[in-house]
């Protein structure tokens, strides 16, 4: 009960509890955060900063509904403490595990309000960048989820415009004077490995390779110094996907040695720390059964991908792998029954299980690998003229290139050489500029 030691009672808890995590007993550490929270509406940052550390508990145990729960009744504390700041911060946090859960009918109007409250802030030009940088993200990772590449455009060059911006505004040590003011979402360098990263996923998904590697260079670079003096747990998760996507542009690229270093890196990162591992152990396989594709083993990367699907509940990784099993199939051509359940599965005309543009677009084009396999060719023509239609629309071109290809592989087989030609001389144009190593080949096989 000694008067003004607020501060060293809710640091202890914080601590504490903090502790208890460490040690696994994340049941002692609820509670007593919860008590904490209870008395502590008196002392604005607290009050946030052990709802903040609740929220993160929740989402830890991927309980994301009474996470959710907790931070708009943050929002609401900070609204009625006077921070809009941290209202933001609040929010913008909400909406992110809004997006984790896929529940896209709440995000529109939260975002949309976060981006009023972020426009309308007026205070330190480094917090209100920061929020910007927050929000944008949401957007920008919120499209690529939707396998929108071209629409996100706008918003990622917002989003690099804004990086730049932070970069060369100075950090003022002046302290707000609202105490619930007193916090920042991420430090300006881990804020510049971010963007780095999303402008990967963008130029990854859009079939620009030699700039997803640029800027993977970039990030990998900057993050191999900040580890020096920083080991901070999100900066190895940073690394991982990093490498992830790097690891898929080297396949394409024909570089397959160093995508197998890669792999073997990313496997002694997850070692390093449990939930790295947990998340992100059916990506592990994912790659793997990518490499095993790349090098013809196909038995070993229908075990890797099987392996992968029993181990993820992320609906969009799920499509991907099934998509890519289903390729599998289709080449090693005696798996009929297994590949009719999983085409059913992804059946781009109805119920197709995600929202991703471009895992959709994929789908066509896999029910046309199949068909051309079966001989059905006008079956097939529709399928790849499906995905074509899709590919152009938000600038796919791995896609584009690979549906140009196999229809000119069509034509060929039909005798239709002219046409044949139309398809594969712009289809090794593209595959060139990627540079896509199996289509160069295919297209090149036919030209010839």
């Amino acid at each position: 009960q000694i008067p003004q030691f607020e501060d060293v009672k809710f640091e202890a808890a914080s601590l504490l509890s903090e502790l208890y995590c460490q040690e696994n007993s994340v049941d002692t550490a609820k509670p007593l955060l919860r008590k904490a929270i209870q008395i502590s509406q008196q002392t604005p940052y607290w009050h946030c900063r052990l709802l903040f550390q609740l929220a993160q508990l929740h989402t830890l145990e991927k309980d994301l509904v009474s996470a959710c729960d907790l931070l708009g009744v943050g929002a609401e504390y900070a609204r009625v403490v006077g921070s809009e700041y941290t209202r933001a911060l609040f929010l913008l946090s909400k909406g992110m595990l809004l997006l984790m859960e896929r529940k896209l009918q709440e995000v529109h109007p939260l975002l949309t309000l976060c981006g009023q409250i972020v426009e309308n802030w007026q205070g330190n030009p480094i917090q209100k960048e920061s929020l910007r940088v927050f929000f944008l993200v949401l957007q920008v990772t919120h499209y690529l989820d939707a396998g929108q590449v071209k629409s996100v455009k706008p918003c990622l060059k917002q989003l690099q415009q804004c990086i730049q911006t932070i970069s060369t505004l100075h950090d003022d040590e002046i302290l707000p004077s609202n105490p619930a003011d007193l916090f920042h979402w991420l430090p300006k360098e881990h804020m510049c490995v971010l963007v780095y990263l999303v402008t990967v996923m963008h130029s990854m998904q859009a079939g620009y390779l030699e700039k997803a590697q640029k800027y993977t260079d970039k990030a990998l670079m900057q993050l191999e110094k900040l580890k020096m003096l920083d080991c901070s747990p999100i900066l190895s998760s940073f690394q991982v996907i990093l490498l992830e996507h790097i690891i898929m542009c080297r396949l394409v690229t024909g570089h397959k040695a160093t995508a197998l270093q890669e792999i073997s890196q990313v496997c002694q990162l997850c070692q390093q720390s449990p939930r790295l591992f947990s998340n992100h152990a059916a990506q592990l396989h994912t790659l793997l059964g990518l490499y095993c594709i790349s090098v013809n083993c196909m038995d070993n990367a229908e075990a890797q991908f099987t392996t992968a699907l029993r181990l993820t509940t992320h609906q969009e990784l799920w499509a991907f792998i099934v998509t890519n099993l289903a390729s599998v199939y289709i080449r090693e051509g005696n798996r009929h029954q297994e590949l009719y359940s999983l085409l059913e599965r992804i059946n781009p005309d109805h119920n197709f299980p995600v929202s991703s543009h471009c895992l959709r677009a994929a789908a066509f084009y896999i029910r046309g690998l199949f068909s051309f396999f079966q001989g059905r060719y006008n079956e097939a023509k529709r399928f790849l003229r499906e995905t074509l239609k899709m590919s152009n629309a938000e600038d796919l071109n791995r896609l584009t290139a690979c549906s140009l290809v196999l229809l000119g592989h069509i034509f060929y087989v039909l005798g239709n050489h002219r046409e044949s030609n139309n398809m594969v001389v712009p289809a090794m144009q593209l595959a060139s500029k990627i540079p896509d190593m199996s289509v160069q080949l295919w297209s090149s096989a036919l030209l010839r």
